[in-house]
């Protein structure tokens, strides 16, 4: 099993939780992103969009984290990200959507280089927009989670799943850019609860070989 990945990327530390999770080895295949490396050749044959993560896994590349977590999941079903009942796991999709599909596509790398680069945003202006659409999430979550019964010592119930997979690797952003977090405290005691289990903390950014501040 052979995980292309980059130590900052979001999308890649939530395959990195995931795996942990499930107790699978594997392989780091390290694409720099600031280098410039998933642009190349190499890593267009492995994944023509040129994002990470991409995962060799079963014979075959599966590309987009939540389409590979959802995979392990079907293929190596204990422990479960998802829960048995249908509304439950409709609700765990919803929770990892916010941060996925609302939060995560316009604060990624590229993004951020178009502000700076063509649009001539300084660091500044860049790191308010940046920050703005976290808190417009975190505030989403935060009244999902803390009005839900549902929610546990985790996003639902008390095992780590898809949502908290989801969640961590956006608070870890977060922290990166100083975003005040206290409005959030209950996404603040999910991810406390989160950091505290050794697959989530092995996946963080720090741990990787490819990490540079």
């Amino acid at each position: 099993m052979r995980l292309y990945g980059y130590s900052r990327s979001s999308a890649a530390f939530r395959v990195r939780i995931a795996l942990n999770l499930k107790g699978l080895s594997y392989e780091d295949a390290l694409i720099h992103l600031r280098r410039g490396d998933q642009r190349q050749p190499p890593f267009l044959g492995v994944n023509p969009q040129g994002l990470v993560p991409a995962l060799e896994i079963d014979g075959q590349t599966l590309i987009q984290s939540l389409p590979i977590i959802e995979y392990l999941d079907e293929t190596h079903p204990e422990p479960p990200f998802l829960p048995r009942d249908a509304a439950g796991r409709a609700r765990v999709r919803a929770l990892a959507a916010v941060v996925a599909c609302d939060i995560h596509p316009v604060n990624n790398l590229r993004v951020l280089r178009y502000l700076s680069r063509p649009l001539g945003h300084d660091q500044a202006a860049i790191e308010t927009w940046y920050n703005h659409w976290i808190a417009a999430g975190f505030e989403a979550l935060e009244g999902l989670l803390s009005t839900s019964r549902d929610t546990g010592t985790f996003c639902h119930g008390d095992a780590p799943g898809l949502a908290d997979i989801t969640l961590v690797p956006q608070v870890v952003n977060a922290e990166r850019y100083g975003l005040d977090m206290s409005p959030y405290p209950t996404v603040s005691r999910i991810y406390q609860a989160c950091s505290k289990l050794d697959a989530f903390a092995a996946a963080h950014p720090r741990r990787q070989p490819d990490y540079e501040e």
